[in-house]
């Protein structure tokens, strides 16, 4: 098993390649998903809500610092 924090930067590794591509709603599905494949990485559900709303209002760059935002 990875270690947390080998597990976080892969999860963002991921959800960065899909929103590189412009694919906003697979970065956001990517990295919640992923985040819930590690017990300690497991994510609120109102961070995954702030990240389908940055979708919402169309805001990648929004996108990008809320993946890279993740500790």
């Amino acid at each position: 098993m990875r270690t947390r924090e080998e597990h976080l930067a892969w999860c963002k590794q991921r959800a960065l390649e899909y929103l590189d591509a412009g694919d906003m709603v697979n970065a956001i599905a990517s990295m919640g998903s992923d985040l819930q494949k590690h017990p300690q990485t497991n994510p609120s559900p109102v961070l995954l809500r702030l990240g389908m709303m940055y979708y919402d209002q169309g805001d990648p760059a929004a996108i990008r610092r809320w993946i890279e935002g993740f500790r």
